[in-house]
Protein backbone atom coordinates (compact mmCIF):
# COMPACT_ATOMS: atom_id res chain seq x y z
CA UNK A 1 0.00 0.00 0.00
CA UNK A 2 1.55 3.27 -1.12
CA UNK A 3 0.70 6.62 0.35
CA UNK A 4 0.42 9.78 -1.67
CA UNK A 5 2.45 12.67 -0.34
CA UNK A 6 1.01 16.16 0.05
CA UNK A 7 3.54 17.34 -2.52
CA UNK A 8 2.35 15.05 -5.27
CA UNK A 9 1.28 16.76 -8.51
CA UNK A 10 -2.16 15.18 -8.25
CA UNK A 11 -2.84 16.79 -4.86
CA UNK A 12 -1.38 20.12 -5.95
CA UNK A 13 -3.68 20.24 -8.99
CA UNK A 14 -6.68 19.23 -6.92
CA UNK A 15 -5.91 21.96 -4.39
CA UNK A 16 -5.63 24.47 -7.24
CA UNK A 17 -8.99 23.56 -8.78
CA UNK A 18 -10.96 23.16 -5.54
CA UNK A 19 -9.61 26.26 -3.77
CA UNK A 20 -12.05 28.76 -2.29
CA UNK A 21 -12.08 32.35 -3.50
CA UNK A 22 -10.08 33.40 -0.43
CA UNK A 23 -7.37 30.85 -1.17
CA UNK A 24 -7.37 31.87 -4.83
CA UNK A 25 -6.80 35.50 -3.82
CA UNK A 26 -3.68 34.45 -1.92
CA UNK A 27 -2.50 32.31 -4.82
CA UNK A 28 -2.77 35.36 -7.09
CA UNK A 29 -0.06 37.18 -5.15
CA UNK A 30 2.37 39.20 -7.30
CA UNK A 31 5.83 40.48 -6.29
CA UNK A 32 6.28 44.21 -5.73
CA UNK A 33 8.85 46.28 -7.63
CA UNK A 34 12.08 47.22 -5.84
CA UNK A 35 10.83 50.75 -5.13
CA UNK A 36 7.63 49.46 -3.50
CA UNK A 37 9.53 46.81 -1.55
CA UNK A 38 11.75 49.46 -0.02
CA UNK A 39 8.83 51.76 0.68
CA UNK A 40 6.43 49.26 2.29
CA UNK A 41 8.85 46.53 3.53
CA UNK A 42 6.77 43.84 1.86
CA UNK A 43 7.83 41.48 -0.90
CA UNK A 44 4.48 40.69 -2.55
CA UNK A 45 0.77 41.54 -2.46
CA UNK A 46 -2.41 39.94 -3.79
CA UNK A 47 -3.30 41.56 -7.11
CA UNK A 48 -6.27 43.92 -7.25
CA UNK A 49 -8.14 45.86 -9.90
CA UNK A 50 -6.58 49.31 -10.30
CA UNK A 51 -2.98 48.24 -9.59
CA UNK A 52 -0.41 49.06 -12.24
CA UNK A 53 1.80 46.15 -13.31
CA UNK A 54 4.77 45.56 -15.61
CA UNK A 55 4.72 42.54 -17.92
CA UNK A 56 7.88 40.41 -17.58
CA UNK A 57 7.51 37.94 -20.42
CA UNK A 58 5.67 37.39 -23.65
CA UNK A 59 5.03 39.71 -26.57
CA UNK A 60 4.07 42.60 -24.27
CA UNK A 61 7.29 42.45 -22.21
CA UNK A 62 8.15 45.77 -20.55
CA UNK A 63 4.66 47.28 -20.86
CA UNK A 64 3.21 48.94 -17.76
CA UNK A 65 -0.57 48.81 -17.71
CA UNK A 66 -3.39 49.08 -15.21
CA UNK A 67 -5.25 45.93 -14.13
CA UNK A 68 -8.75 45.97 -15.63
CA UNK A 69 -10.02 42.63 -14.29
CA UNK A 70 -8.84 39.89 -11.95
CA UNK A 71 -10.43 36.52 -12.73
CA UNK A 72 -9.95 34.28 -9.74
CA UNK A 73 -11.76 31.35 -11.33
CA UNK A 74 -9.15 30.93 -14.07
CA UNK A 75 -6.23 32.57 -12.20
CA UNK A 76 -5.87 35.12 -15.02
CA UNK A 77 -5.55 38.92 -15.19
CA UNK A 78 -6.79 41.29 -17.90
CA UNK A 79 -4.85 44.52 -18.45
CA UNK A 80 -5.87 47.75 -20.18
CA UNK A 81 -4.50 48.13 -23.73
CA UNK A 82 -3.16 44.56 -23.91
CA UNK A 83 -5.12 43.01 -26.76
CA UNK A 84 -4.87 40.47 -29.54
CA UNK A 85 -6.29 40.78 -33.01
CA UNK A 86 -8.72 38.01 -33.89
CA UNK A 87 -9.12 36.43 -37.30
CA UNK A 88 -12.09 38.74 -37.88
CA UNK A 89 -9.83 41.80 -37.29
CA UNK A 90 -11.41 42.54 -33.91
CA UNK A 91 -9.40 43.41 -30.80
CA UNK A 92 -9.82 40.92 -27.97
CA UNK A 93 -8.37 41.47 -24.46
CA UNK A 94 -5.45 39.15 -23.69
CA UNK A 95 -5.41 37.50 -20.29
CA UNK A 96 -2.11 36.92 -18.52
CA UNK A 97 -1.01 34.68 -15.69
CA UNK A 98 0.15 36.33 -12.49
CA UNK A 99 3.59 34.73 -12.79
CA UNK A 100 4.44 37.11 -15.63
CA UNK A 101 3.77 40.33 -13.70
CA UNK A 102 5.37 42.72 -11.18
CA UNK A 103 3.37 45.42 -9.35
CA UNK A 104 4.80 48.90 -9.97
CA UNK A 105 2.01 51.05 -8.46
CA UNK A 106 -0.52 49.98 -5.85
CA UNK A 107 -4.18 50.95 -5.71
CA UNK A 108 -4.45 52.28 -2.14
CA UNK A 109 -8.00 53.63 -2.33
CA UNK A 110 -9.09 50.98 0.19
CA UNK A 111 -8.29 51.90 3.83
CA UNK A 112 -8.02 48.20 4.74
CA UNK A 113 -5.20 47.75 2.23
CA UNK A 114 -3.40 50.86 3.54
CA UNK A 115 -3.59 49.45 7.08
CA UNK A 116 -2.28 46.06 5.96
CA UNK A 117 0.74 47.78 4.40
CA UNK A 118 1.16 49.96 7.51
CA UNK A 119 1.35 52.97 5.20
CA UNK A 120 1.27 56.39 6.83
CA UNK A 121 -1.43 58.70 5.50
CA UNK A 122 1.03 61.51 4.76
CA UNK A 123 3.24 59.21 2.63
CA UNK A 124 0.42 58.21 0.27
CA UNK A 125 -0.03 60.38 -2.81
CA UNK A 126 -3.51 61.43 -3.99
CA UNK A 127 -2.91 59.41 -7.18
CA UNK A 128 -2.46 56.23 -5.14
CA UNK A 129 -5.64 56.98 -3.21
CA UNK A 130 -7.56 57.27 -6.46
CA UNK A 131 -8.38 60.93 -5.84
CA UNK A 132 -6.25 62.32 -8.69
CA UNK A 133 -8.43 60.64 -11.31
CA UNK A 134 -11.56 62.34 -9.97
CA UNK A 135 -9.85 65.75 -9.77
CA UNK A 136 -8.57 65.49 -13.35
CA UNK A 137 -12.06 64.85 -14.71
CA UNK A 138 -13.51 67.79 -12.78
CA UNK A 139 -10.64 70.06 -13.93
CA UNK A 140 -11.26 69.10 -17.53
CA UNK A 141 -14.94 69.95 -17.32
CA UNK A 142 -14.15 73.34 -15.74
CA UNK A 143 -11.35 74.17 -18.16
CA UNK A 144 -13.20 73.38 -21.37
CA UNK A 145 -15.67 76.03 -22.47
CA UNK A 146 -19.29 74.94 -22.78
CA UNK A 147 -20.26 73.68 -26.19
CA UNK A 148 -21.87 76.39 -28.30
CA UNK A 149 -25.27 75.64 -29.67
CA UNK A 150 -25.95 76.34 -33.30
CA UNK A 151 -28.15 79.41 -33.72
CA UNK A 152 -30.27 79.57 -36.83
CA UNK A 153 -30.50 82.99 -38.47
CA UNK A 154 -33.90 84.54 -38.09
CA UNK A 155 -35.91 85.01 -41.28
CA UNK A 156 -38.72 87.37 -41.91
CA UNK A 157 -42.21 86.00 -42.66
CA UNK A 158 -41.90 87.12 -46.30
CA UNK A 159 -38.67 85.11 -46.77
CA UNK A 160 -40.22 82.01 -45.21
CA UNK A 161 -43.03 81.97 -47.76
CA UNK A 162 -40.74 82.43 -50.77
CA UNK A 163 -37.90 80.15 -49.60
CA UNK A 164 -38.21 76.52 -50.73
CA UNK A 165 -38.47 73.93 -48.03
CA UNK A 166 -34.85 72.80 -47.50
CA UNK A 167 -35.70 69.69 -45.50
CA UNK A 168 -37.92 68.27 -48.26
CA UNK A 169 -35.32 68.90 -50.98
CA UNK A 170 -32.45 67.33 -49.00
CA UNK A 171 -34.30 64.18 -47.97
CA UNK A 172 -34.00 61.40 -50.54
CA UNK A 173 -37.13 59.64 -51.58
CA UNK A 174 -37.63 56.26 -49.97
CA UNK A 175 -37.88 53.34 -52.31
CA UNK A 176 -40.21 50.51 -51.42
CA UNK A 177 -38.55 47.46 -49.95
CA UNK A 178 -38.27 44.38 -52.04
CA UNK A 179 -39.94 41.38 -50.56
CA UNK A 180 -37.89 38.29 -50.07
CA UNK A 181 -40.67 35.91 -50.87
CA UNK A 182 -40.28 33.72 -53.90
CA UNK A 183 -42.01 34.97 -57.03
CA UNK A 184 -45.24 33.19 -57.80
CA UNK A 185 -44.98 30.63 -60.58
CA UNK A 186 -47.02 31.45 -63.58
CA UNK A 187 -49.42 28.78 -64.71
CA UNK A 188 -48.99 27.62 -68.28
CA UNK A 189 -52.20 27.19 -70.37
Amino acid sequence: MSTISAHSPRRQRKALYTASTFERRLRMTVPLSRELRGRFQKRSMPLRKGDTVRVLSGSFVGREERVAKVDRRSYRVTLDNVTLKTAEEKLKPLTLGVGHLVITRLNLSDPWRRRSLRAREEDITPEERGEAVEEETSDVSEASPPAETAVEPETSPKEEESAPDVEDAAAPEKTPRKSRSKPAKEEEP
